[in-house]
């Protein structure tokens, strides 16, 4: 019998649908297989209690005992006890077989369980839609707990980015782009940080317009409209315009007005349906 508490409980082959697999899809559970005769048992499991216990929450420890749930046991295919599984969204992701010390079973927890900081991140996602100025607290403990945090540092430039803070959010990009390379979400946020940096320089979509209608031959004004209407969130407006350019001038002109479009489709994301139309027209237009 496991000591009941809100992170040690014990499972049976009606309830293992609820209590593990279904668990399992918000926090790890970790399943300890075990007998009443099984000396190997009695021992490895104070080993476990006493970690999810400390753990306090960071994993739910699950017990079977398989003279009681015979069936559990061969669904799984339990062949030899102690047998420990660990459980992430509905599938198991690590186990081990037999007694093993204290100090190895923490290293096997740390195989699948979130680190500190990794936890905190996922705190400041469940924050920043009703509490950004929680989140960011969250994902600054983060990098203060883990310097080399690049998930933490990518939600923190982007919660920045939505709150209009350009020049906090491009720091934390340039440190990350120093390293040499930038993950997906780190370069869409570059994008964006460039693409609000050019509407800027740009200046005021209406002027640019009339200043467009005046010369309508000067392309490199028709990329400015096109990075102004950008900024403005007009992005088809904006796609349409550089296409135009492309099609005039691919060797000279086009070249930036290709790279606004690069910058638009990667704010925009790639599962964005201007995205998918605009680079099959862009593809066209080149090839």
């Amino acid at each position: 019998m496991a000591t009941q508490s809100s992170w040690v409980f014990d499972t049976t082959s009606y309830s293992f649908q609820q209590d593990v697999l279904q668990r399992s899809r918000q926090v790890p559970v970790v399943v300890d297989f075990w007998a009443p005769w099984c000396s190997p048992c009695r021992q490895l499991g104070p080993i476990l209690e006493k970690l999810a216990q400390e753990y306090a929450g960071r994993f739910l420890l699950a017990k079977v005992n398989i003279d009681e749930n015979p069936d559990l046991a061969q669904v799984l295919g339990v062949q030899s006890i102690p047998l420990v599984v660990a459980f992430q969204n509905g599938q198991p992701v690590n186990q081990f077989v037999g007694v093993m010390p204290e100090e190895s079973v923490r290293e096997w927890l740390a195989t699948f369980l979130p680190s500190p900081g990794q936890e905190l991140v996922r705190k400041g996602e469940s924050l920043e839609r009703t509490d950004p100025k929680a989140a960011e607290a969250a994902y600054r403990d983060a990098i203060r707990q883990e310097p080399d945090n690049a998930d933490a540092k990518i939600h923190l430039a982007r919660l920045l980015l939505n709150q209009n803070r350009e020049d906090e959010s491009r720091a934390i990009i340039e440190e990350l782009a120093a390293r040499g390379y930038l993950e997906p979400e780190a370069e869409k946020i570059k994008s964006q940080l460039d693409l609000r940096a050019s509407a800027e320089e740009a200046g005021d979509v209406a002027e640019l317009r009339k200043a467009v209608e005046a010369d309508p031959n000067n392309l490199e004004l028709q990329i400015k409209l096109a990075e102004a209407l950008a900024g403005a969130g007009r992005h088809q407006e904006a796609l349409d315009i550089c296409l135009r350019v492309i099609e005039q001038d691919k060797e000279g002109a086009g070249v930036e007005a290709k790279q606004t479009m690069l910058r638009i489709f990667d704010t925009l994301g790639a599962q964005s349906d201007l995205t998918s139309t605009y680079r099959r027209k862009l593809a066209t237009v080149l090839y």
